[in-house]
């Protein structure tokens, strides 16, 4: 890394939230950027005084993937450095590596490399059973969340805390910033549209890390059968909500860098569509284009590849936009594009929304989708978000733990 890149990088750090993006230089996810750092906000997984001596002697169950690391060292390969008794890992949506595509179903197996079970929570069963957990003294959960309900971390988190209350297991949380913290915004979900993709009563954009997600899981009795999950929470030192924080492993396939994770609540919409935000190309939710709409300078085509076998409008010409070089507004839900795309596709009298419901799991609601075909103004769209959201924020006050 060269001294005027690290200059870029530290001088980020000291930015808000909203005005760290300004600037591409500094969105890459890479390794290097955690020397910088470290030294300023460190995540729970590096404060190993704090939960070592709470898995000392005990049988462990590790719930993670390729994000749960300290520095370039996975945090499983540290724990059988350190002699802890590990029995299972249990692997989230993309997998223990992180390689699976988004939907992909995932099977049991044994790491080639620990030779320990791995259990899949994102296939036919996404809790684990009584089975999975028999001998497991405590369960460690340590995942690099994104902040976004319908990014499904926190639906893993949830039915792991829902399997540990039932049997008793008590759960640590190792807390990891939010890169989307800054902010909350978006419809609050309705109870008729709970599905993997949303499973509380939250707005699209929440604006909590997901150890303090957690403690809202209990507090808000969302748990069934008035259930409660021993419950503790590793917190991330030298960390404010307003901070700014580069990632520095990809949290998912299609989201590899912090232009794309900026922009994934407002363009994660359309997957309820026609319309392709370029999986099966490398800029995924970077770009936006569907084959009807009006030819500019510039295009892009879907091609499978790893983490998007068969993406949309594979290997068809897509005009659209190019958001590489625009400014992520990270204040607000962003809802242009969709009313955009809506509109010129109704010109060409081309289909916008897919025929199943998956873009009224992706709202939480039925109404953004009607407000769209109705023509609705953006700024009557986010007005009625208004009153979810002021109850919300008050919710959210009870379990934060940072500034």
């Amino acid at each position: 890394m060269n001294l005027t890149f690290k200059l870029i990088i530290l001088l980020a750090l000291s930015w808000s939230c909203k005005n760290a993006y300004q600037n591409p230089a500094i969105t890459p996810l890479e390794h290097e950027t955690a020397e910088v750092e470290v030294g300023r906000i460190t995540p729970a997984a590096e404060r190993i005084g704090l939960y070592l001596p709470l898995l000392q002697g005990k049988t462990v169950g590790m719930v993670v993937n390729q994000t749960s690391t300290l520095g370039s060292t996975h945090l499983v390969d540290y724990l059988l450095t350190e002699n802890m008794n590990i029995m299972a890992i249990f692997s989230p949506e993309h997998g223990f590596r992180g390689t699976a595509d988004a939907g992909q179903k995932i099977n049991n197996a044994i790491d080639p490399k620990t030779l320990l079970p791995l259990i899949s929570l994102y296939g036919k069963n996404k809790k684990p059973s009584p089975a999975d957990l028999t001998g497991i003294d405590v369960l460690l959960f340590d995942i690099q969340d994104v902040g976004v309900r319908f990014y499904t971390y926190i639906s893993t988190l949830h039915y792991v805390m829902e399997a540990a209350a039932e049997q008793d297991i008590p759960v640590i949380v190792l807390d990891r910033p939010n890169p989307l913290s800054c902010y909350v915004d978006g419809p609050v979900l309705e109870p008729e549209f709970k599905s993997f993709v949303g499973m509380h009563p939250v707005p699209v954009v929440y604006g909590m890390t997901i150890g303090e997600y957690a403690q809202m899981i209990n507090g808000e009795e969302w748990l069934p059968g008035a259930l409660s999950c021993d419950l503790t929470v590793i917190p991330i030192e030298n960390y404010k909500h307003s901070d700014f924080y580069l990632l520095p492993i990809k949290p998912s396939p299609n989201l590899p860098n912090n232009i794309a994770i900026a922009n994934y609540p407002s363009l994660c919409f359309f997957e309820g569509t026609t319309v392709s935000i370029g999986r099966g190309t490398d800029k995924q939710f970077q770009v936006i284009g569907h084959p009807q709409f009006p030819k500019k300078d510039f295009n892009f085509t879907p091609v499978s590849g790893p983490g998007s076998k068969y993406p949309k409008l594979e290997n068809t010409i897509c005009h659209g936009i190019d958001l590489q070089k625009v400014k992520p507004d990270l204040t607000k839900l962003n809802l242009q594009h969709l009313i955009h795309f809506h509109q010129e596709l109704q010109k060409q009298q081309t289909p916008f929304f897919n025929d199943d419901n998956f873009f009224n799991l992706l709202a939480g609601t039925d109404q953004l989708k009607k407000q769209i075909q109705d023509g609705i103004r953006e700024e009557e769209i986010r007005a009625s978000w208004a009153p979810g959201l002021l109850e919300f924020k008050m919710t959210r006050k009870k379990y934060l733990l940072y500034d």
